[in-house]
């Protein structure tokens, strides 16, 4: 008959000399695995006598059971060891300083479409929004720009199909609006900006690039004048740079406004006082309201847009607008809105 008490002694020494919980996984394995060294002894009981089968069984079987009691307690030992070591190893010292978090903010941009967005609505006009896929109508023709105007050359615009652009001016909502209002959707007097990312086939300077954003705003109600453009605009101008802006109008051209103007600001904040155009306004041009079946006789309008880098460009001396694209985070991290 096998000696299972010699194996009993050896397997349990082993497992009391095991200095961690795989070592004793290992001894599990090796004496009462499914081919360990005293689960193996059972297969030889077809080779004992008849009369020894019974008790020899019964001897490897109260064996295995001793041996896994011992590994049993010998494991929770280990286990609580082990828990000890990484728990100290894993401490924290809550009287440290922690390690400094990475505050992230808004885009410089961002905040000033932020401010933006807040001086309008206070004013009481309507956020919306267009595609920045354009089609070719609304960009162009909607907004009464001739056959030949020069915009419309592929040198200048960026073209997706015949019939389809990269949005290059905010003004673009104002068909959309203007079909809403045609529709009954929407009502008049409206009040309505935009806040849009625009793309032009420019070469890319300090003072130009091809990807920009510009507002664009615009009002149409019983009587409006170029009056209330200028009060618009200053009190804009005010909430954006300070409440000694001023505003000036010079007479210029664009398609879809008659009269129009380039519009400047003065203040002693800025540049010494000296005027700074900021973008280009005027009278909604009828043909536009006409061509949406408005009442020129009744109602008129003024519209107006100015890029949105200008206003970090002027308030922080910025002169060069590629810094707002370029993801320097040396530049980027001084505006902290």
């Amino acid at each position: 008959m096998p000696d299972v008490a010699e194996l009993e002694k050896t397997a349990t020494q082993e497992i009391a000399g095991a200095g961690s919980s795989a070592q004793l996984k290992d001894l599990e394995i090796k004496y009462l695995g499914k081919n360990g060294l005293l689960t193996g002894l059972m297969k030889q009981i077809g080779a004992l006598p008849a009369e020894e089968r019974k008790t020899f069984g019964q001897t490897v079987n109260d064996s295995k059971g001793r041996l896994q009691s011992l590994l049993d307690t010998r494991l929770d030992a280990l286990k609580l060891n082990e828990r000890e070591v990484q728990y100290e190893q894993e401490r924290i010292d809550v009287t440290m300083p922690g390690m400094p978090v990475r505050m992230g903010r808004e885009h410089v941009l961002q905040q000033a479409t932020n401010k933006i967005k807040d001086v309008f609505s206070g004013l009481g006009f309507q956020y919306m929004e267009s595609p920045d896929v354009e089609e070719f109508r609304y960009n162009f023709e909607a907004l009464n720009y001739p056959p030949d105007h020069p915009a419309m050359d592929d040198q200048d615009t960026f073209y997706v199909t015949d019939d389809l652009l990269l949005r290059t001016q905010g003004t673009a909502i104002q068909g959309r609006v203007y079909e809403k209002v045609q529709s009954g959707e929407m009502t008049l007097p409206i009040r309505v900006f935009t806040v849009a990312r625009c793309y032009r086939n420019e070469a890319v300077d300090r003072t130009h690039g091809h990807t920009f954003h510009q507002v664009d705003a615009f009002m149409i109600d019983e009587g409006i004048s170029m009056a209330h453009l200028k009060g618009t605009l200053g009190l804009f101008a005010k909430a954006m740079f300070g409440g000694e802006a001023k505003v000036r109008f010079r007479p210029d051209f664009f398609p879809f406004v008659e009269p129009g103007v380039d519009y400047a600001i003065s203040s002693p904040k800025l540049f010494d006082g000296k005027w700074v155009e900021l973008g280009g306004a005027g009278l909604i041009h009828p043909n536009i309201l006409e061509h949406y079946g408005i009442d020129v006789e009744r109602w008129s309008g003024f519209a107006f847009g100015l890029g949105v880098e200008r206003i970090p460009m002027l308030a922080y001396g910025v002169d060069d607008l590629r810094n707002f694209m370029e993801n320097d985070l040396r530049f980027l991290e001084q505006f902290h809105g």
